[in-house]
């Protein structure tokens, strides 16, 4: 069965093919119509144009949420400073609600797309399956498995013995989650977040694959009738294979802290503010000789902001940036990414 939902079974190029299919799909589909309502089904649809600064890093800043994936591979500074490019984001989830004895279950799918103008070979797709059981009026717990194939990291070092150059290095994530969320007053949400995961590499770089673990609380306050409160906390233990393969000298295992904060003001009627700031530090555990990741550890300060204006009852226009800043403690500088984006989205 699991091996059905993630499509092992088909071809590299036939499962890019699908994907991008149900992606290309969501710009159209998430245009509110009369015409395409469907009985008992909602539809989110989002397009998203990006100009980046820098590629190779792009789908880790992108990520970087506390309801994303914010913890995306060791990325090797050789990987970034990559060039700019104009990316495109279409995004669509189909979402069902379904009544039962025990209450109400909200079932939903949801593709997004990565794609890259010339930089295509960074083009990639994920996808998304949740169902949200409320246990309580106040209660629910919202179950998620995400799924992101052979997404490509660049050309890096090929460490195996006897080999040489640079290669393409890619990853695929399989992660599991489940989040408690309580309404403990009719303005405060608490939520404890709980997920399980896995990475696995291309044979290249198969020693980096890597089995991971994440625990952490989420605060959701209303200040306000015009002011939302966000603030986050995860604590993530990953385990790399590399760490018994000391022939390769790169162990990736890590323990991560990774804190977040996020604001939404509404300005005036129909015109909003948002606003995050997030900070990572990855304290990585290897205790290989040689290992430049030995005794070292990783800083990550990222900020965004959008402005968002409904457009119509179903319909809203945004735009904003992301800027992020990563250093290594073994490396003298740090690397920068700025992205631009501009955007739509709507439900029916």
């Amino acid at each position: 069965m699991v091996q059905f939902l993630v499509m092992n079974w088909l071809p590299i190029s036939i499962r890019k093919a699908l994907i991008a299919g149900l992606f290309g799909g969501a710009l159209a589909l998430g245009w509110p119509h009369e015409g395409l309502a469907l009985d008992g089904v909602t539809v989110d649809g989002r397009a998203i144009l990006f100009y980046t600064d820098d590629v190779g890093i792009f789908s880790a800043t992108r990520r970087m949420s506390r309801d994303d994936d914010p913890t995306q591979p060791a990325l090797d500074t050789r990987l970034t400073n990559k060039g700019s490019d104009v990316v495109f984001e279409p995004d669509m989830t189909i979402r069902k609600s379904v009544a039962h004895p025990l209450g109400t279950t909200e079932f939903s799918i949801r593709g997004q797309g990565f794609v890259y103008t010339d930089h295509t070979t960074y083009s990639h797709g994920t996808l998304r399956l949740q169902a949200v059981q409320g246990l309580s009026e106040a209660t629910r717990v919202r179950m998620r498995y995400y799924y992101a194939p052979h997404l490509f990291l660049g050309e890096n070092e090929d460490r195996r013995p006897g080999s040489h150059g640079h290669v393409g290095e890619s990853v695929t994530s399989h992660i599991w989650s489940a989040r408690l969320e309580r309404h403990v007053t009719q303005d405060v949400q608490i939520s404890l977040l709980g997920r399980y995961g896995l990475r696995r590499y291309n044979e290249t770089f198969s020693h980096r694959d890597t089995n991971f673990w994440t625990v952490g609380p989420h605060l959701d306050w209303r200040l306000s009738h015009r002011v939302m409160l966000g603030l986050g906390y995860h604590y993530e233990r990953g385990l790399a294979d590399g760490r018994e393969q000391i022939q390769f000298k790169d162990d990736v295992s890590y323990e991560n802290h990774f804190i977040t904060v996020d604001l939404d003001v509404e300005l005036m009627e129909h015109l909003s503010l948002m606003t995050a700031v997030h900070f990572e530090r990855n304290n990585w555990t290897s205790s290989i000789v040689g290992d430049e990741r030995e005794g070292a550890h990783e800083t990550i300060v990222q900020g965004e902001m959008i402005v968002v204006r409904q457009l119509t009852e179903h319909l809203r226009g945004f735009a904003g940036f992301q800027r992020s800043n990563r250093k290594q403690s073994f490396e003298g500088e740090g690397v920068k990414n700025t992205n631009f984006f501009i955007g739509i989205d709507g439900t029916f």
